[in-house]
């Protein structure tokens, strides 16, 4: 075991187990939203779509689902309490619409198990159905995601915001997720190591008894987006008790492999890593635009390479599709993959 790793909670391992050694997470959710006319331009981003257009998210969770997906998260990565009534709804209106989101995502995995058929379920050699496992994760994005500036991709959030600013900002959120119904809670985009802190002080004090995922963004490969080194970061992750996996998500393909083998060096956790395409966000233009270094055109050809590094939980991030994780999928299943050799 790494020095210093806390006792692994079984919780993922078996899942693990109970799919066949890795898992598949799902892709870019607010890609989707917009493919199917949904107008995110506005601060709650996809969590506008909890509002408008249910029945998207929906469909949404469900394309995942019969793409391949294990594990699919809620569109509350940008749904906070303070975002729901800064628009105008009162803070009651808000709670619901937290949960609300997992509800839904529980409702597109209901729909696949009641209408599992030979295109969206496993089939055994003898020909026997057999309904892959799905987890709902609900997600819970940065203050920098709620600040709707694109902070999140920088972690420069000032002096003015400490610790106990953060704790307080993420708290009756955590608390509402952790008893919503999902099965677990993705802590995502996470830009440094204050809110990585933020997040594990808060699980030991709300005694949050749902199991929880810490992934980080990077854009140098080395360090998270604030500057702060992963290795102090996947540690903070690594301390939790109820930190069943720690990975990376929404940063460049290119970056995925040096970060497993950071990751790998301070814990033992499974590694989940989701990435985005490679492209590069533009905070004031307020849209993904294509990177002036090298360009990421398909990372599904990395992945038999990042398995090998020590990742077990594999998915997309902003401007991937069901076609991507479809993919994953298929790559992740063909035993017999020279990728994977």
């Amino acid at each position: 075991m790494v020095s210093g790793s806390v006792q692994q909670s079984p919780f993922m391992s078996d899942f693990l187990h109970k799919c066949g050694g890795y898992a598949v997470v799902d892709g870019g959710f607010a890609t989707e939203l917009e493919r199917h006319g949904a107008d995110l331009n506005d601060p709650l981003w996809s969590a506008k779509c909890l509002v408008t257009s249910p029945h998207l998210v929906r469909k949404v969770h469900l394309d995942y689902i019969d793409a391949g997906a294990n594990i699919i998260l809620t569109a509350s990565y940008q749904a906070t309490i303070q975002g729901f009534e800064a628009k105008g709804y009162s803070t009651e209106e808000a709670e619901g619409l937290l949960r609300r989101s997992v509800e839904i995502a529980c409702e597109a995995r209901d729909i696949y198990y009641g209408r599992c058929t030979k295109d969206s379920c496993d089939f055994m050699d003898n020909g026997s159905a057999s309904r892959r496992p799905v987890l709902v994760a609900a997600s819970v994005g940065s203050y920098g995601a709620y600040l709707a500036d694109g902070s999140e991709y920088s972690g420069d959030y000032g002096d003015a915001v400490s610790l106990k600013t953060l704790k307080d900002f993420h708290r009756r959120r955590v608390q509402i997720l952790a008893n919503s119904g999902a099965d677990l809670i993705a802590f995502e985009t996470i830009p440094n190591k204050l809110e990585a802190k933020a997040y594990a002080e808060l699980l030991e004090e709300e005694e949050i008894n749902i199991p929880a995922w810490f992934s980080f963004n990077s854009k140098d490969g080395i360090n998270v987006v604030s500057g702060d080194s992963i290795l102090e970061c996947a540690s903070i992750a690594d301390s939790g008790k109820q930190v069943v996996a720690v990975g990376i998500n929404c940063t460049a393909p290119r970056f995925i492999h040096g970060l497993i083998l950071s990751v790998r060096k301070v814990t033992d956790k499974p590694v989940i890593i989701y990435p985005n395409s490679g492209e590069t966000y533009d905070a004031d233009r307020k849209e993904w635009v294509q990177s002036t270094g090298v360009r990421d055109e398909d990372f599904v050809s990395y992945i038999g390479q990042w398995r090998t590094a020590g990742a077990s939980l594999f998915g997309g991030c902003c401007r991937t599709t069901p076609n991507t994780i479809r993919a994953i999928s298929r790559v992740l299943s063909n035993k017999s993959s020279p990728s994977l050799s």
